[in-house]
């Protein structure tokens, strides 16, 4: 998921406010010479005040900016590791401040800076590097919040259409059961036709209850999958097969249902799949994740579609495990990985 950047608007405005609050004390001094008619140093003091104006809002931007968005920019480290590296490059960022700001006043203002003036300097840099670090935090973190809550109800929103849309499509399980059934009975002496009516029975009974769990384990899914691909068989026969390897100590790890069946769907539905062209969809396990790949191949004629699965099966891993899904096409092959977790305990 892409950062949200904290609004330049809102980084430049405080900026200001800080360069004009570090440069309180000149602007005093100045208006006192002033006052007093002392206006023969008040042509020198006003290049000071503004020199200083406009090293100490860049300062004050680079900080809030650093802190705020590029510090935070999509990267693996862990938080330890990237507050270390804050606070090393804020450092540096002030330190880099000081050095130019003594550097160029006697090049620009064409006089030297007063000596006593370079410890009270190195002092205002330092509070305002503190100031303005914590300043960044609370901006991030509210960006953040202000994000977090609009996702909230988009979800809240979507969850809302979800349940209107079930509504609309509500059917009477036991009617369906009970219609299954007795079509089971009528077909009992065709094997192959039993066969497809129960697998199509398990499927509808495992959506269902599915349907109240956020995550399933690994052994539910491979079963379901499994009825769902009998299902895809019986239709292409020998031009449909799947190869699925998931090793033992993943089966108990979850993983959101219905993420195995939308890729196998969606294999099925954007590749030819014919005798000159058979199809065969891999499934298999390797570093906590699964992988789904099948070459492509595709279709003359595509079938008609959303074009939503993968975008929606992307959505539910960020929202439910904070995990990116990741998608490859590669060597004439498309490849899926799904992240795996460990059981939590809501969902046993």
């Amino acid at each position: 998921m892409a950062l949200t950047q904290v609004k330049q608007s809102a980084i430049v405005k405080i900026a200001i406010l800080i360069a004009v609050l570090a440069s309180l004390p000149k602007t005093i001094f100045l208006y006192e010479m002033i006052s007093e008619g002392n206006l023969g140093f008040s042509k020198i003091w006003l290049l000071d005040l503004l020199y200083r104006l406009v090293f100490f809002f860049l300062f004050a931007w680079a900080i809030l900016q650093l802190n705020a968005n590029l510090g935070y920019a999509k990267n693996k480290w862990s938080t330890k590791m990237r507050m270390a590296v804050l606070v090393v490059v804020n450092i540096f960022v002030m330190l880099l401040a000081l050095f130019l700001f003594k550097f160029l006043y006697p090049i620009i203002l064409q006089t030297e800076i007063e000596q006593r003036d370079v410890g009270f300097l190195n002092f205002t840099y330092a509070n305002l590097l503190i100031a303005l670090f914590f300043i960044g935090r609370i901006l991030r973190l509210q960006t953040d919040k202000q994000e977090s809550r609009i996702e909230n109800e988009r979800l809240k929103q979507q969850s809302l259409q979800n349940e209107l849309m079930a509504l609309k499509n509500q059917i009477d399980p036991h009617f369906l059961f009970n219609s299954l059934n007795s079509l089971t009975s009528l077909i009992r002496e065709n094997e192959k036709a039993t066969k497809f009516v129960k697998k199509l029975s398990h499927m509808y009974r495992y959506i269902l209850q599915s349907g109240e769990s956020d995550l399933v384990s690994v052994r539910e899914e491979l079963k379901f999958t499994e009825s769902y691909t009998h299902l895809i068989r019986t239709r292409y026969r020998d031009r449909f097969s799947i190869d699925m390897h998931i090793d033992d100590r993943y089966l108990d790890l979850e993983i959101p249902p219905l993420a195995l069946q939308l890729l196998v769907e969606n294999a099925v539905k954007h590749n030819e799949i014919s005798t000159k062209n058979p199809l065969t969809v891999r499934i298999y396990s390797k570093e906590d994740s699964i992988y789904v790949e099948n070459p492509i191949q595709p279709r003359t004629v595509l079938k008609e579609g959303t074009k939503n699965g993968l975008l929606n099966l992307k959505k539910r891993y960020v929202l439910l495990l904070k995990k990116e899904v990741t998608v490859r096409a590669e060597n004439n092959t498309f490849v899926v990985d799904l992240p795996l977790v460990l059981k939590t305990k809501e969902s046993t």
